[in-house]
């Protein structure tokens, strides 16, 4: 028999993964202010575009915790 799902701590998980990609983008925006010049224009581009869908999964987490904060106060 499946065990239940247990989200208990699924809001806590999301906001660890969120703090995770957003110290991320900070560590690729400072290396690339201090690099950038120095770099392959490719490898920026490849660079600043991982920033931007790392972006766009903070915005995907955020709603994530939403729903799952709203689920635990429906469910407690």
């Amino acid at each position: 028999m499946a065990k239940p799902d247990n989200r208990a701590d699924n809001v806590e998980h999301l906001q660890q993964a969120l703090n995770h990609t957003m110290e991320n983008i900070r560590e690729a925006e400072t290396f690339l202010a201090a690099h950038g010049d120095d770099m392959n224009p490719k490898d920026v581009s490849a660079l600043e575009r991982k920033n931007e869908r790392r972006r766009e999964a903070i915005a995907g987490f955020r709603e994530e915790i939403k729903d799952e904060a709203a689920h635990q106060r429906k469910h407690h």
